[in-house]
């Protein structure tokens, strides 16, 4: 601000809405400053100030405001602590300590800077500390090529750079690294270094067992050739439920051709029931065409194991509330909704009426396969 140079002074609490308002009904900073007395910059800072609150839509109630940004401001101005503005503001102190250490402290916090930090910060995705220092990740690499463990690994890199911060990382963040971020085959080479050589984190606490799905295999351990559909026999699976949640259809569809197979299953949706559908409708595919079935954490796949041992397909089932994991398959379900209307009861669909369903489908030219139709792309695998 101006304050104290020249015939500029600091502008109150009101004086800055006021101008905020001559601002937002169109006056340009030379009218601003003849009305108010205050310099060029000033007036420009409010100006951003007030168009900053004004594009904060949506904002979440848990994350400071640019209103309440500006509040802090003014609790420093008038130099009280950090309960105080808390208080204020019925934010916890460390809160409010946290946002003025953050943005430059009780010397340097501004509103807007500190509103332009916290957007830089909430953007996602945000990349991981390990994949945005290749010092850190080849120490790191090194350590597991010599068998230490995560803890061994952060304990030795604080000892040996005690004055740099970009090469600590903790234990936790090396496990999240490792068990939750990567995938695939690169995922397998790195566990395989950890002493254990385990593929999943088992706590040392009490897990609550009830309701999940045992020795399920989670997404993030599916080769990297489904993710990209490179190579055909990868398939999606999920149930479309009819009237009252009473009657229900399986669903399949390969990620490559996008060929749908569907499975009457009536009103049982029981594992073993489920399981032994699914054994009839991909029994007759070829080796080549069952690498892996993945599907989401529905109990109607409990029996996963022995669909596999039947089958010899892999299963592996998405992240909880990720519809997104099976993308071909959510998409392929609105399709079939145009013949199977939600509130219809599925019941009553043989199994030939089903079949019906799914060749016409099949028949369908695909802008992703060149308007080839999946049973077009199927018969070629097949031959």
């Amino acid at each position: 601000m101006a304050g104290g140079r020249g015939p500029y002074r600091w502008l109150t609490p009101p004086e800055r809405a006021a101008v905020a308002a001559r601002f937002a009904a169109g006056a340009s900073v030379r009218e601003v400053m003849a009305v108010f007395g205050v310099s060029a910059t000033t007036a420009r800072r409010i100006g951003d100030e007030a168009a900053l609150a004004r594009g904060r839509v949506g904002h979440s109630p848990r994350r400071l405001s640019f209103a309440e940004r500006e509040e802090i401001f003014a609790g420093i101005c008038r130099d009280e602590s950090d309960s105080e503005i808390g208080r204020a503001l019925g934010r916890h102190r460390s809160t409010i300590g946290r946002e003025i250490a953050r943005c430059g402290g009780r010397r340097g916090y501004r509103p807007a800077r500190a509103e332009r930090i916290a957007g830089r910060l909430a953007r996602r995705p945000q990349s991981t500390k390990l994949a945005g220092c290749p010092r850190l990740l080849a120490a790191v690499e090194a350590g597991l090529g010599r068998r230490w463990s995560p803890q061994q690994i952060s304990a030795r890199l604080r000892r040996e750079y005690p004055c740099d911060p970009q090469m600590r990382i903790s234990h936790e963040t090396i496990y999240r690294s490792l068990y939750v971020q990567a995938r695939g085959e690169l995922r397998r080479q790195l566990t395989a270094k950890l002493r254990t050589g385990r593929q999943t984190r088992r706590s040392r606490g009490r897990v609550e067992t009830r309701g999940r799905i045992v020795d399920m295999v989670p997404i993030a351990q599916r080769p990297p050739e489904a993710d990209d559909r490179r190579v055909p026999g990868h398939w999606e699976g999920d149930l479309l439920v009819g009237k009252h949640g009473r009657s229900f259809v399986a669903t399949l569809v390969e990620r490559q051709t996008r060929y749908l197979l569907l499975a009457r299953l009536g009103g049982d949706r029981s594992s073993e029931h489920v399981t032994d559908a699914l054994t009839i409708r991909i029994a007759d595919l070829p080796a080549h065409l069952l690498r892996s079935l993945t599907w989401d954490q529905g109990k109607e796949l409990s029996a996963h194991s022995r669909l596999s041992q039947a089958t010899g397909i892999e299963i592996f089932f998405c992240d909880p509330h990720s519809p997104w994991q099976r993308g071909s398959n959510e998409n392929t379900n609105g399709l079939l909704r145009q013949y199977l209307p939600k509130g219809t009861d599925l019941a009553i669909q043989s199994q030939a009426d089903l079949d019906a369903i799914a060749a016409e489908l099949n028949g369908r030219p695909r802008e992703t396969l060149a308007w080839m139709t999946p049973a077009e792309r199927m018969a070629e695998l097949l031959r």
